[in-house]
Parts: structure tokens; sequence; C-alpha cells
């Protein structure tokens, strides 16, 4: 029997349209791989939602392999030892496996190409999560783009390939490498145990990734170009946490989108461009790997947010501790934001206008740093990448690429006539709404507005509406 192949799985949890998967079967028996790699220098850890997604994903991946007879290895630290170990215990031919674009990542992905094509193993990489590759899509100048409409008239003017069928069966490696348990890396909730509405809201996997496109595509796709903005309505797909999993492909996506541009042209249209939103996301975080700690704009690095521990200058330091806790549990008295960040914390997601309004409250009204609205989100979403988290952070900051003006500061108020005028998001939500019980607004949203405004025309001007100096 030949060697095996090992496919390290990692962002790209599905056997459909997997470019890595098909390439190790093609050569040979198969066993998959996932690392939980939390050690590795430039990784993130996880947050907490993202890992109890991460879970019952792997229960949905095993089973799916299971089927094509493809068993998979669990194992837990620093890709780069972990990945060479497991191909040299399995005596393993080649290692395939489908790119990654964060800079820690690449480092992690390119020493295990270096250590396997050194040990005289094939190592190849494949295709698989951007429709684009961050490097091919240039601007005339040869520099990556900070504006979105040229990126996406550039990027949406190609040709993406088809989707692939997941592979025919074949007959499972004679031995595989021992794996940890899944139940050992502890990735659920211990005590108190708060994912019971995720459980309810959520089912990970690719069947119902696609279940969820299809209906989507059937039922809300004509009529989406409106209803997304409306939060209290079905009207947006919910297929953001399945696509940063993998579950689900962006060519899969796109074609299925593409199918229904007859029926649906504005919806089809409309659909496109947020998942061209996505691709610019990712086209920011290649080229800016600090994307989630540092301003794109750097004159925003005089602005006077506060950050826990520093006090800041837009308020006292206990004050807005005491706001930002507020704004977490959703008690701000602005029913729109509280509502989202209620729907946040029982549900690991928000609808992204009300994403937007709760981001502008936080870093416009309350002065409080971007970059802790963005650690909440990345500790509380199913759906928090590495790219569009920080990327939409600093784009309604008005410190990132193509951001949104910072002057543009949206009343939550007068978003939650125009968006939810029936109340049906805020009540759901919101059940003392109304009472005695809630609380009044934290702050005085016109002065508010007023010394965010102050605050922004006092910035150092380096010449440049975007990008760095």
């Amino acid at each position: 029997m030949s060697s095996p192949s090992v496919v390290w799985f990692r962002d790209d949890l599905r056997t459909a349209d997997n470019p890595a998967l098909h390439a190790a079967m093609d050569a040979g028996p198969t066993f998959a791989l996932y690392v939980l790699d939390e050690e590795s220098p430039g990784i993130r850890p996880l947050g907490g939602a993202a890992r109890w997604w991460l879970h019952y994903a792997l229960v949905a991946l095993r089973e799916e392999l299971g089927r094509i007879g493809v068993p998979l290895v669990l194992r837990r630290g620093p890709a780069a030892a972990v990945v060479p170990a497991v191909a040299a215990e399995a005596g393993a031919g080649g290692l395939f496996w489908n790119r990654r674009y964060g800079a820690g990542e690449r480092r992690a992905d390119a020493a295990v190409k270096q250590i396997a094509r050194s040990s005289g193993r094939r190592a190849e990489s494949h295709q698989a999560s951007l429709l684009h590759e961050p490097w091919e899509l240039t601007t005339r100048q040869g520099g990556p783009y900070k504006v979105f409409t040229p990126f996406w008239k550039e990027l949406s003017s190609r040709e993406f390939r088809h989707p692939l069928p997941a592979p025919e069966g074949q007959r499972a490696p004679e031995e595989t490498p021992r794996g940890d348990s899944l139940e050992q890396w502890g990735l659920l909730p211990g005590d108190p145990d708060w994912s019971g509405p995720l459980t309810e809201a959520w089912t990970p996997g690719p069947h119902a990734a696609h279940e969820l496109l299809e209906e989507f595509a059937d039922a809300a796709l004509t009529d989406y170009s409106e209803d997304r903005e409306r939060p209290g309505l079905a009207g947006t797909s919910r297929l953001s946490p399945y696509l940063r999993w993998g579950h689900v492909s962006p060519f899969e996506v796109w074609h299925a989108i593409g199918r229904r541009r007859r029926e649906a042209p504005e919806g089809s249209a409309a659909f496109a461009s947020e998942l061209g939103w996505r691709e610019f996301a990712w086209h920011q975080l290649y080229h800016h790997p600090d994307l989630a700690t540092v301003n794109l704009r750097r004159e925003f690095d005089a602005y006077p947010w506060w950050s826990a521990g520093d006090g800041g200058s837009m308020g006292d330091g206990g004050e807005q501790a005491a706001l930002l806790a507020r704004w977490r549990r959703g008690t701000t008295g602005l029913p729109l934001v509280d509502a989202g960040q209620r729907e946040l914390w029982a549900t690991g997601w928000m609808h992204n206008r009300v994403r937007m309004v709760s981001a502008s409250l936080l870093v416009k009204n309350l002065g409080i740093d971007w970059r802790l609205g963005e650690q909440w989100f990345w500790d509380t979403l199913v759906d928090a990448d590495p790219a569009s988290n920080p990327f939409n952070w600093q784009w309604a900051a008005g410190c990132g690429a193509d951001a949104s003006p910072f002057f543009r500061i949206f009343n939550p108020l007068t978003q939650e006539k125009v968006h939810d005028p029936d109340g049906t998001y805020t009540r759901r939500w919101i059940p003392e709404l109304g009472t005695p019980e809630y609380p009044e607004a934290c702050v005085d949203l016109k002065k508010s507005r007023a010394a965010a405004l102050e605050a922004f025309r006092s910035l150092p001007r380096n010449g440049s509406s975007s990008g760095r100096p």
C-alpha cells in the first residue's frame, strides 16, 4: 500500500469544494489532521463563542470525512512542530492544505512546507477560502487597493472556478497516528454553561450551511437589497459563520447567487457586493497584518479614545469603564444598541446594520477605543474572523481602509425609527422596554457627537484620506 497523504484542515471544514482534500486523495490513501494552534506567534487564540462553534464543527467534519473513508486526527500545539511530526509518524508521502492569509498563519505554513520538503515529502497548498489571491489583485501602481469600489470593480469582472464536488470514497489508510479526543480540548463552556441559546440558534457544519444557502437564495434574495436593513425581518443570509469556518466556500456561494441573477437582479448584485466586502477585508489583512491593533490611518493614533488602563482624555476612567460595561451588557438605554448586544450575547451573532450602529455609539459617542469593541466581538461572535472583525471596526471608527467618514455618527434613535419602525427587533430582545426597569440613555447623543467631532478636528493631518503615511 502506498504512503498515506495528510490533508491539514484549518478554516475549510468541509469535504465539498476542498481542493486540498481532492489533491491528497488523488495522491493516495488519506487521513485528515486538525491542529488546535494557540501557541504560534501571530495566530490569535479563539474567542469563547468561536471555540463552541469549533467543537461542533469538528464533530460534523469527522462525520463527513467518515463517509468517504478519511479518518480525522486531532492534535494540539504549534503547527510548525505538530504537522511535520504527525507526517513523520505516519510515514506520509505528502502534505496538502488550503492557504491562509494572516501573517502568523503564513509563517507557520511556510515553516511546515520547508520542513516537509527537506524531509523528501510533497507539500502543496491550494486556494479555497477566497475568490482572489491578495497578492494577485493590485492597483495600476502595483500596490494593494485602499478603496472598495475599484477593488470590487476589478474583482467582480473576473471569472471564478466552479465548485468541486465532494471526493469519492476511498479505502482508509491501514494505520493513522493517535490523536487527542475532542473533549480533551475543553472547547465547550463549563460552569456556568452559557451555550444553550447558541445551540438553539445554530447547527455548525456543511449540511446546515448548504440548506441555509439554498433557502436564502430561493426565498430571501429577491428582496435582499431592502430587507437586509431591517433587523426585525429574516432578510439576511446568516451565512457569515459558515463562511468563516469554511463549511461553505465563497465559490459555492458566488455561483449559487449567480444562478438567481435573472429573477433577482438587485438582490444578487447587493449580496455579491457583500461577498466582495469580505474579500476586501482579507485583502487588507494580508497587506496590513496588524489590522486588529494598529490604525490604518495613522493620524488616528492621536485620537483621545479611552482605553482600559490609560484613562484617555474623553472622560474619567471609572466612568468610561462603566459605560463599556453597560454597552457590553446591553443596558445603555438606547434600544437598538441594547437589542443588538443582547442578541450577540445570546446567539453569538448580531445583525449587520445593528453592528454598525453599536460600534458607532461605542467609539464616537462613548469615546471608547475601537479595539475594546473589536476584542468583545472577537470573544462573543461565532463568525469573528481575523480579517472582517478588525476591518469592520476600523471602518466604523473612521480609521480604516475606505472608512466611513468620521462625521457619519449614527444616531441610534433615528436608526431605530428607520430600520425597526414597528419595534419588532427591540421588543424581542428587551422584554422590559417601556417599563421603569429599562434604564435611561447613558449618554447625551447631541453633546457626545459634538465632542467627538471636536476631537476629530484636532487631529494632525497627513495629507491622505486612507492608508499609512
